[in-house]
């Protein structure tokens, strides 16, 4: 068994997101096991380059972790010519630019979602990765999720039938920051700044319903800002400029019509923070991060609408359990797994800079639609 070492450059582990799923449970995951077995002789051993702005809290997290290298100067990275893939976790409005230069140095890309902040950005990527023959890859977490993991198998196996409807419903209360601390950035919620639950969940659902159920051919949606006034890291004050909840109705490709409720101002009456309800002429099941229940039409029961007399039932009990049936690893280190088999051991791999740039447009008319106050069709992109 021989292994090769790869070095990653990781620009944003900072962040909560690149830290916590990137960095700790994923690439030092993959350190933790030994490397990623190619299944041909050949290990590979991720080398993290971190990459920020903040000298300081990048040395602390080298040293939390014993890593050697870190540096604040982007450039000099991608100008290394031991360095072999480049992962983006910034915020938005930074990553097109560093993606940009990254594929110019020949880098393979992965990268967080959204690509760009606009359709062209994102498209412009994708174009440019495929003409510099770079691998690029774009994170698509949630399909790796053991919920729908389980809701993929259930649909594979023709569990529902004819699907009818999908009804999501995601979110949880964000603390304004004044008398809790709030627990997301405070450019989530200024659009100067790239911020809004729209930009930030609908690439999400793009790929969620396009794996799932089919390509979304229209949007109609309805955006607000719940909470006007929130207090940032500081604690100082500010205008909140984007949106924090957005009511999505979605036309697919095949007929079926997703319902998706996304919101930062809202408390949880569920049992997870995302969960999405899927209706069949044959089932139906409600999946959530980890867990899948089900419901077949010849356990369906009866109910009649009768105001006057108390439920007897016990609606949720009436449902069943998806059983495990596998194990289950981290969705983020599962798809890190894959993109890195497909840059090292040529295997296939489908979710792209393309890909991302259909969840960029679904955002873009997202807002259109609230802002035109109209269905808007979401034509098919190509290269």
């Amino acid at each position: 068994m021989t292994r090769k070492t790869v070095r990653i450059a990781m620009n944003g582990v900072t962040g909560r997101m690149g830290y916590r799923q990137h960095l700790v449970r994923s690439i030092l995951a993959l350190r933790e096991q030994g490397g990623l077995d190619l299944g041909d002789g050949a290990v590979l051993w991720p080398e993290p380059v971190l990459v920020g702005r903040r000298e300081h809290a990048l040395k602390a997290l080298a040293d939390r972790h014993g890593l050697e290298h870190w540096t604040t100067d982007l450039d000099a990275v991608l100008a290394d010519p031991d360095v072999d893939v480049y992962f983006d976790a910034q915020v938005t409005a930074a990553r097109e630019e560093a993606i940009r230069k990254a594929v110019a140095a020949g880098k393979h890309v992965y990268t967080e979602k959204p690509t760009a902040t606009g359709l062209a950005g994102a498209l412009e990527l994708a174009r440019l990765a495929q003409d510099k023959g770079v691998r690029h890859g774009v994170v698509q977490d949630k399909i790796f999720l053991p919920g729908l993991l389980k809701l993929k198998r259930l649909i594979d196996g023709g569990f529902f039938g004819r699907i009818l409807s999908v009804r999501g419903e995601f979110g949880y209360w964000v603390f304004e920051g004044d008398w809790q601390r709030a627990q997301r950035p405070s450019w989530n919620y200024r659009a100067e700044d790239g911020g809004g639950i729209v930009v930030d969940m609908f690439p999400h659902w793009e790929y969620v319903l396009h794996e799932l159920f089919g390509r979304v051919t229209s949007v109609q949606a309805l955006t607000a800002t719940h909470v006007p006034r929130r207090w940032d890291e500081d604690g100082k004050p500010y205008d909140a400029t984007a949106d924090d909840a957005a009511y999505g109705l979605f036309e697919l490709e095949g007929g079926a019509i997703a319902q998706i409720n996304s919101s930062w101002a809202v408390r949880v009456h569920r049992d997870e923070l995302v969960e999405f309800q899927v209706d069949g002429t044959e089932g139906s099941a409600v999946a959530g991060l980890r867990e899948c229940r089900v419901q077949h039409r010849s356990a369906t029961p009866k109910p009649v609408w009768d105001p006057d007399v108390p439920a007897a039932g016990d609606f949720r009990g009436q449902w069943q359990r998806v059983p495990d049936n596998t194990e289950f690893d981290n969705g983020f280190k599962a798809q890190w797994e894959l993109f890195l088999r497909h840059v090292y051991a040529d295997a296939p791999y489908r979710w792209d800079l393309l890909a991302g740039a259909r969840g960029v447009q679904l955002a873009e008319l997202g807002l259109r639609s609230a802002a035109e106050g109209r269905r808007i069709e979401v034509p098919e992109i190509r290269l």
